[in-house]
Formats: structure tokens, sequence, C-alpha cells
């Protein structure tokens, strides 16, 4: 868990705090890792429960609880890491208020 400098509260996804941005976004599976540069990020949406961050190649879906914050970080390109938790993770932090239950990455959808 990292604490977000702005909000002081505890998230669990990495968080840049230096003034120079950081020019990718790692996404860590359990079987694989994805780097992908905030060049190529189009958008995010979600709410408290889910957020979505659509990149060129490809969207990144984060459920859990308390997630508007991820968004604002998102919105802001301070992100700098997202790990899915391991199964035994989502047992032991059911009480946090802020939690990432599951995470996915699926290749962007072409429009034909």
């Amino acid at each position: 868990m990292v604490i977000n400098p702005e909000t002081q509260i505890e998230v669990p996804w990495s968080v840049n705090t230096e003034p120079q941005r950081n020019p990718n976004l790692q996404v860590i599976l359990l079987q694989r890792t994805y780097v992908l540069p905030w060049s190529r990020f189009i958008y995010a949406e979600g709410d408290l429960t889910e957020v979505v961050a659509a990149f060129s190649t490809h969207d990144v879906v984060v459920r859990g609880c308390g997630l508007d914050r991820l968004l604002a970080d998102l919105a802001a390109q301070r992100v700098t890491g997202v790990r899915q938790p391991a199964r035994t993770d989502r047992f032991t932090t059911v009480a946090e208020p802020v939690r990432i239950d599951e995470v996915n990455v699926s290749e962007a959808r072409t429009e034909e």
C-alpha cells in the first residue's frame, strides 16, 4: 500500500510523487506484465467499483472498492503501477476502504 500524497489515504497502486511525470504505466498481472506508455492514453472512466483506462492498444479494467481515487490519479497520469492481487490477498484485505480485487488487460477493440 502506498499513501497518496494529495489525499493522505493508502491506495493499492503506485503513485508518482515527483514533479517529473513518469512516461508509462506498468500493469502487473499474475502471469504477465504490461508497460503502457502514457502517450497512448486515450481516456479513463468508472466509479467506486470499476475503472476502465483505455490506451490505443489495450484496455485496462480494474475492479474493487474506492476506485474513484484511482480514476483521479489516472486523470492526472500519476499512476506508475497497478498490481493484480493474488487470490489470498483478496481475502485478507476485505476490510480495506480502497482495494483492488481484480485487474484485466485486453487488446483494444478496433472499429471496422
